[in-house]
């Protein structure tokens, strides 16, 4: 039986070039008006028994190509446990090679988080006691901007993700981080929902996600490049989002990610903004320390350069949003989580997935509540 591959679906991206017996020749289509690529996902039928080499031959000029040394594809014969797979990186090739023990058998750069599984979630939560959805505005091809709101308290919490669509990741987080906060007997969740009001956002890009971008948006833009002056032409979603957040205010904020290369979880600052107290600073760097005390999972040693004094780029959210409401004190943050590994504390099977995902939302979510 020929093998055949197929991206014919939500957040499907891949291009077959040629097929030859068990190997194929592909390419991950860029993102939509932009040169933003390195997200795949796709399906293959029909090779069970028999050991496939599919060789993504584009990668050297991907976004990131400092991503593909030491990481490994995401393989699934059911599409809920994704496991890494024989994976290989060189002259600009990403090789990966499998034998199915099925007929059909899905690879993906990370664990996809489905826009159905997106409305489930929200739907689930949404009924929750406490809790009310809110559609903040429509993106370009018209779909909602989901806000979740819960609890009754005077300090407004942002928790927002996917601004990258391709860093699923992030809703996996964000999936763990609801759970815990509409577990009517866990504490953690009873103190924040009594001491905030926790506005939650879990996808900031359901186009890309949908389209199968790894950056971008339906128009080519990558949304946390428009905080600073956000418009209904290129970036509605960040629009509708920036103006409720005026209308709230926010006193802490988390702005979740996923990042191609680092192999570690690691939370970026608002080093470098104009408007910087070290009220806030000290208060930042004491959230990081305590999650890195907490969990194995976190760490503070690698991760992004801090911008010098007055140099931040205030069009990236975590700057936007502590430089706009300083006078609230507001700490504002990125958690950057890796399509590799947590190397520090390495999961040979799975690497870094969604499980691992899920608790470090909670996690984030203990640390916070002790700080508030």
């Amino acid at each position: 039986m020929t093998i055949s591959i197929s991206a014919g679906f939500d957040s499907g991206n891949i291009h077959v070039l040629s097929i030859e017996g068990d190997t194929a020749q592909l390419e991950i289509r860029k993102d939509a008006h932009s040169d933003f690529y390195q997200w795949f996902h796709f399906r293959l039928a029909g090779a069970k028994g028999r050991e496939v080499t599919l060789n993504i031959t584009n990668c050297g000029a991907s976004a990131y190509p400092g991503g593909w040394p030491a990481y490994r594809a995401r393989v699934s014969e059911d599409r809920a446990d994704w496991r890494c797979a024989e994976t290989s990186y060189a002259d600009g090739i990403l090789t990966i090679r499998y034998r199915p023990q099925s007929d059909l058998v899905w690879f993906a750069y990370f664990a996809p988080y489905s826009m159905e599984r997106h409305h489930d979630l929200v739907q689930r939560v949404a009924a929750a006691p406490g809790v009310s959805a809110h559609a903040l505005g429509q993106t370009l091809d018209g779909r909602p901007i989901d806000m979740l709101r819960m609890g009754n308290g005077p300090i407004q919490v942002w928790l927002y993700a996917r601004q990258h669509p391709g860093e699923t990741m992030a809703e996996w987080w964000m999936e763990g981080a609801l759970e815990r906060l509409i577990d009517p007997a866990d504490p953690v969740a009873l103190h924040l929902r009594d001491r905030c009001t926790l506005h939650i956002v879990p996808n900031m890009n359901p186009d890309g996600s949908a389209r199968g971008h790894l950056r971008t948006n339906a128009a080519g833009v990558n949304l946390n490049r428009e905080w600073a002056t956000p418009s209904l032409e290129k970036s509605p979603e960040v629009l509708c989002v920036r103006d409720e957040m005026d209308r709230t205010g926010v006193h802490w904020a988390m702005d979740v990610h996923g990042d191609e290369a680092i192999p570690a979880n690691f939370i970026a600052g608002f080093e470098g903004i104009p408007n910087w107290t070290e009220d806030q600073g000290t208060r930042f760097y004491a959230y990081r320390a305590a999650l890195a005390e907490l969990t194995p999972d976190f760490q503070t040693v690698l991760g992004y350069p801090k911008s010098a004094p007055g140099k931040a780029n205030l069009t990236m959210s975590t700057n936007q949003l502590a430089n706009r409401f300083a006078h609230l004190g507001c700490i504002s943050m990125t958690l950057e989580m890796p399509f590799k590994d947590h190397d520090s504390n390495a999961d040979l099977e799975r690497a870094w997935s969604p499980q691992r995902s899920k608790q470090l939302g909670q996690d984030c979510l203990a640390i916070l509540a002790r700080q508030i």
